[in-house]
């Protein structure tokens, strides 16, 4: 199994101190940065655009910058966002992007793919294009919201793309503290996108040291 990773979602950092917040995960021990896309169509709130993508890469330039397009038409608008510095850049399998031409056009555009599945899509769904990815990140909640409680019926799908795909990786993102970290970790998830757990923590660093023991112990 690769490496565990631990990337913030900024969708729960400080919205009027987005820089010091990109360079606080960093400090303090993160992976990386995940940055949540949402067009008000494909979920019903708003977030953050390419601007936001470019901040990060000039805070925190170091940083692997993990991107979630919660947005219809990720086809259109791709480029966008590798332009502004994604490294990895994650779309919708439910979008209308047909992903057999979309996953090797960012590819091309010099940036890491990977494909998104919601809790109730199958993973059978995704599994002719897991080998044009680098990640499938499967939503333990349904997005749009942060906060929520983590759906512990996605566990399944983890488990089946695991065993098929060893090398590969695998990420969670929605209701994650230390227990539900473990849950998906023990099922084959690598990489985890965490949002509200981090920045209500006392302190971010202790509380990604203690993920980390908790997963590895």
């Amino acid at each position: 199994m690769p490496d565990l990773k631990i990337m913030p979602s900024i969708l729960a950092a400080n919205r009027g101190f987005l820089d010091r917040d990109c360079k606080i995960c960093m400090d303090q021990g993160a992976d990386g940065i995940h940055v949540d896309v949402m067009d008000g169509h494909f979920v019903p709130n708003l977030s953050y655009g390419p601007d936001i993508v470019e901040m990060a890469r000039t805070a925190v330039p170091q940083a692997h910058l993990n991107v979630h397009l919660m947005i219809t038409n990720p086809h259109e608008r791709y480029e966008l966002f590798t332009e502004a510095g994604a490294d990895t850049l994650l779309v919708h399998s439910e979008s209308e992007a047909a992903m057999a031409s979309l996953l090797p056009a960012i590819r091309k555009a010099g940036t890491r793919p990977g494909i998104v599945l919601n809790p109730d899509t199958p993973v059978d769904t995704i599994l002719p294009f897991v080998d044009l990815v680098d990640e499938v990140l499967f939503m333990t909640v349904f997005p749009g919201f942060g906060g929520q409680e983590f759906i512990p019926r996605v566990m399944p799908g983890i488990r089946v793309l695991r065993d098929k795909y060893p090398d590969l990786d695998i990420s969670v993102d929605g209701g994650l503290n230390r227990e539900t970290c473990k849950t998906a970790f023990d099922h084959g998830a690598n990489l985890f996108h965490i949002g509200s757990h981090l920045f209500k923590a006392s302190s971010m660093q202790e509380e990604i040291l203690a993920i980390r023991t908790t997963l590895l112990s």
